[in-house]
C-alpha cells in the first residue's frame, strides 16, 4: 500500500484505508474503487492524500451484481422520482423502465446466478440502498426460480421500498431509532413504511405484490416488525426484507452503520425467527464474507488482503500475504487459494 495525493489518482485504485473527514466520518471504505465521481468527491471535501493498495495487489475480479452504466442510469431515475414525485405523477413510472433494465442486465449473464459477489459498507444515500437491494433480491428471486413476472414486481417494489423516508422528519441514516429517538419520534419513523404505500396505492401501473414490498418489508415472522406485525406475507415481501436488512447495515440506513461480517451474521441469527430460512440460505450463497480489498488476519497470524472469490465458497477466497505474524513483509508475490489450501483459514478482519 501507498499514500498518494488526491490530485495524481486517476481513477482505478483501490482505497487500503478508509477516507474519514474532519469530524471523524468516514466518507469511503477500505476496498473502495475510486471512480471519476469519487475523486471529485475527494477534492471537493479538501481531502488532500489517500492510502491505496499498490496496482499488483488486487485482482481485477472484484464482481459487480449490475453493470456501471446501468446503476448510474437507474441512479438518475431514482433521483428523479424521489426528489420530484408527487401522488398521481405519471414520472414514478420511470421505475418501471429502471426495474426492466436491471431485470433485463441480470438475466442476460448466465454466470450471475453462479457468482460470489463483493458488498461493501459504505457511506450510501437511498438511491444506492434502492438499487443494491433491489440487485440483492432479484438475483435471490432468479436462485429461487420465481416467474419473471414475479420477480420484475420484487424489481418495482424493492426499488420504492424506502420512498416514505422523503416524507419523513426524523433523521434515519446511522442512527438506532429503538435506542436514540424519543416514542413520537420512533413513531414517525415507523411510519415511513405507510407513507411510501399511501403514496402509491392508486398507481394502476404497479402490481398489489410491489405495493405490498414497500408496506411490509420491516415486517418479521417473530412479530417484532412494523407497522402490522404481519407474519404471512408473499414471497417478494420476504425477500426484500432480508436484502434490505443485509444493505441497511453496510450503509446505516435506519440503523448504526456496521461491516460485512455484523450483516451476515444479523442475517444469518435471523434465520427461522426474523426471517424465512430458505430465503435466508439462498441469499447467503452469494455474497462474500470477505469482499475484494478486506484485510484479514490468518489462523497462522498473518495479514493478507483478499484479491478474488471462489465461486460457491463465500469464506474461501484469494488471498495475497502482506505481513508474517513477526511483522515481516512478504516480498514477491504470494497468493493462497484457501479453496486449495485447507490449512490456512481466515480467524478475523483487520479493523481500521
Amino acid at each position: 500500500m501507498k499514500t498518494i495525493p488526491v490530485n495524481e489518482l486517476t481513477g482505478g485504485e483501490y482505497l487500503a484505508k478508509p477516507v474519514k473527514l474532519s469530524d471523524n466520518q468516514t466518507l469511503y471504505y477500505e476496498g473502495t474503487c475510486l471512480y471519476m465521481k469519487h475523486i471529485e468527491t475527494l477534492v471537493s471535501s479538501d481531502v488532500k492524500e489517500v492510502v491505496i493498495f499498490e496496482p499488483e495487489v488486487l485482482s481485477p475480479h472484484e464482481k459487480q451484481i449490475i453493470k456501471e452504466e446501468i446503476k448510474e442510469d437507474c441512479t438518475s431515475k431514482m433521483h428523479d422520482v424521489m426528489e420530484h414525485y408527487t401522488v398521481n405523477d405519471s414520472g414514478i413510472k420511470e421505475i418501471s423502465e429502471a426495474a426492466n433494465e436491471i431485470v433485463d442486465d441480470i438475466f442476460t449473464r448466465d454466470e450471475i446466478i453462479d457468482r460470489v459477489y463483493d458488498i461493501r459498507e459504505r457511506s450510501s444515500d437511498l438511491y444506492d440502498h434502492s438499487i443494491m437491494v433491489a440487485s440483492l433480491s432479484i438475483i435471490t428471486a432468479l436462485k429461487m426460480n420465481l416467474s419473471r413476472w414475479e420477480i420484475y414486481d420484487i424489481g418495482v417494489g424493492s426499488l420504492l421500498h424506502d420512498m416514505g423516508l422523503r416524507y419523513i422528519s426524523v433523521p434515519y441514516q446511522d442512527v438506532n431509532p429503538e435506542e436514540e429517538f424519543d416514542p413520537d419520534s420512533l413513531f414517525e419513523y415507523k411510519k415511513h413504511t405507510l407513507y411510501g404505500f399511501s403514496s402509491v396505492e392508486k398507481e394502476t401501473w404497479m402490481s398489489n405484490e410491489s405495493k405490498k414490498i414497500i408496506l411490509f418489508h420491516h415486517e418479521r415472522l417473530d412479530k417484532s416488525g412494523y407497522p402490522f406485525k404481519q407474519v404471512v406475507m408473499p414471497i417478494g415481501v420476504r425477500i426484500v426484507a432480508i436484502a434490505d436488512a443485509f444493505d441497511d447495515i453496510l450503509c446505516g440506513i435506519g440503523v448504526k452503520r456496521g461491516n460485512v461480517r455484523q450483516a451476515l451474521d444479523y442475517i444469518r441469527n435471523g434465520r427461522d425467527i426474523l426471517f424465512e430460512g430458505r430465503i435466508v440460505d439462498y441469499f447467503l450463497e452469494f455474497i462474500a464474507a470477505y469482499p475484494v480489498g478486506t484485510t484479514v488476519i490468518t489462523n497462522t497470524g498473518d495479514e493478507a488482503v483478499v484479491i478474488e472469490q471462489n465461486e460457491h465458497f463465500t469464506d474461501r477466497p484469494k488471498i495475497k500475504m502482506i505481513m508474517d505474524h513477526n511483522g515481516n513483509i512478504y516480498e514477491g508475490e504470494k497468493v493462497i487459494d484457501l479453496l486449495e489450501n485447507e490449512e490456512i483459514s481466515i480467524e478475523s478482519v483487520r479493523e481500521s
